[in-house]
């Protein structure tokens, strides 16, 4: 089923930002950023982890997480460690959110708001696992410009 195969995906990146952000030699590069680039890694792992917790945890898992987007992108210098813990809780919540998914739940309207096209929310999930990726490698490249 899709679920299983986007859940393996999911702790697969999820995993692979966690060792991102343990490759950084100096901690406060992670909050660092430089001509032409907008936002920190820290920041990046900040907006994963509370675009998942949103979309996946509350949204589908009921999990009752409130999201604080603009904290995604203001918050700064909050610990390596601290990090890092917030990427295996949202390893767990996704595990755990999407298990119980079945096909039919799958194929089901997914919208954000009344003015988006139709998707599913298997489509939405799709989605979310490519925006993941997708910040991975700004991440990756963050880190690989800022030790150059």
């Amino acid at each position: 089923m899709l679920s299983h195969t986007l859940t393996k995906l999911f702790v697969r990146d999820l995993t692979k930002l966690q060792e991102e952000i343990q490759a950084y030699s100096n901690e406060k590069d992670l909050w660092k950023v430089t001509e032409g680039i907008s936002n920190s890694a820290g920041n990046l792992c900040l907006h994963l982890v509370g675009n998942l917790n949103h979309f996946i945890g509350a949204e589908l898992g009921n999990t009752g997480y409130i999201r604080q987007r603009d904290l995604e992108f203001s918050s700064k210098d909050v610990p390596r460690e601290t990090l890092l813990e917030m990427v295996d809780d949202t390893k767990v919540m996704i595990t755990e959110s999407l298990k119980s998914l079945t096909e039919a739940q799958l194929q089901e309207e997914y919208r954000r708001n009344p003015f988006e096209d139709y998707m599913t929310t298997e489509y939405f999930l799709v989605h979310l696992t490519m925006h993941l990726a997708y910040h991975l490698g700004q991440i990756n490249y963050h880190r690989r410009l800022l030790q150059a």
